[in-house]
């Protein structure tokens, strides 16, 4: 078997979407080839006992950097790879530099946020790395598009959606109802739930601010439960939206409306899925701030639960309009609240959508397949 190094900052134990792509990235490809992974400290609680790595600071940036070439460097004089696999933009420079010094294809991952980022060393020293990369695999067509606009060769790109892991059919055994006695949840009160890291491109002010006083106003037993924290690991994003949140709640009197979670287990994560009655994602475009994708919108559709959300960035790659939910021009928060509205309600209008609709769509998502469109890029490229 060939040997592949993958090179990310974006690795258990840190948390968030990046991290759960490269993860079952290692997971997928390690079944037909050999992985060594350089990433941040702790990854080896997450590899197999027999994987080569080599772990390196996620912070300061400084230390990051110099730490994260050396650990590649150093696995790459052991490995020998064939390919090297930067997990994002910020790894590129060290997957390109080492690749060129032993003849290894380079992969980059491009994500949204890789491709707006305005830091001049970053434009000067990494944009070359990612534009010289041998293959550039996105996670949208939105992510495609914002790549080519800057000069990344069309012909080097590749969209390939991240998955999601399919829950079995047993656990719709369990309907999830022991969420509502933990968090005292009367059982004829509907759930609007928000998963997700809590940045501003997540919208849940304005959503608070625009639409869910007159969604209580409509239906007096609705509450928005919010699953997420403030990111604690990126570089770039800035803490205290959570604050601003409940001052938003204070001033709309949305009390007894809204419940923050935080952080929670996945078990409590599944239980919210399977009680809820709808998702929303009412992600704002912010110039500075992107969605690639919209990953959570899968997994609410595999447990069966429909998304409500506005069309920006790469959300419409993670919704299918009126089969795993809805898709609304962005601010048009008339729109998405009569809809939510009228969905709690039971209207007719939405019955087209249904539990079934929804894992069908997830379903086209699954690690297993992205895994294998991965290792065909990667095959192809070696060829």
């Amino acid at each position: 078997m060939k040997n592949i190094l993958l090179v990310t900052r974006n690795f258990p134990p840190l948390t968030g979407g990046m991290e759960r792509l490269n993860l079952h990235l290692y997971f997928e490809l390690n079944k037909t080839f050999y992985v060594s992974i350089a990433g941040p400290a702790g990854c080896r609680e997450y590899l197999d006992a027999d994987t080569q790595y080599h772990e390196f600071p996620h912070r300061p940036v400084a230390a990051f950097l110099f730490y994260s070439f050396w650990a590649t460097l150093r696995l790459a004089l052991r490995k020998r790879p064939d390919i090297i696999i930067a997990g994002s933009g910020i790894t590129a420079l060290s997957a390109r530099l080492v690749g060129y010094l032993f003849n290894a294809k380079v992969i980059t991952f491009l994500h949204g946020l890789d491709i707006i980022e305005r830091h001049p060393i970053y434009r000067a020293f990494f944009f070359p790395a990612i534009r010289a990369s041998d293959r550039i695999l996105v996670n949208s067509n939105s992510t495609a598009r914002l790549a080519v606009s800057q000069r990344v060769a069309a012909h080097k790109i590749k969209v390939i959606h991240p998955g999601v892991r399919i829950p079995l059919e047993n656990i719709f055994n369990d309907k999830g109802g022991d969420f509502r006695t933990t968090f005292g949840i009367p059982e004829d009160t509907a759930i609007l739930l928000s998963v997700g890291r809590l940045t501003e491109r997540k919208g849940l002010v304005e959503f608070i601010s625009h639409s869910l006083a007159d969604i209580v106003k409509a239906h007096p037993k609705t509450i928005l439960v919010i699953i997420g924290d403030e990111p604690s690991n990126a570089f770039r994003h800035k803490t205290g939206l959570k604050n601003k949140i409940l001052k938003m709640v204070k001033k709309d009197k949305l009390e007894n409306h809204v419940m923050l979670l935080g952080h929670v287990t996945e078990h409590t994560l599944e239980a919210a899925f399977k009680v809820s009655q709808l998702h929303i994602f009412p992600v704002i475009d912010l110039p500075n701030d992107i969605e690639g994708f919209g990953m959570v919108a899968i997994e609410a559709a595999a447990y069966g639960l429909p998304t409500f959300a506005f069309a920006v960035g790469g959300v419409p790659d993670a919704i299918a309009d009126n089969v795993s939910g809805y898709l609304f021009q962005s601010d048009d928060y008339q729109s998405l609240t009569e809809n939510i509205i009228q969905f709690i309600i039971g209207s007719k209008e939405h019955e087209g959508i249904t539990q079934e609709s929804c894992k069908h769509h997830a379903a086209k998502f699954s690690w297993i397949l992205f895994g294998e469109n991965v290792s065909k890029e990667c095959h192809e490229l070696l060829q």
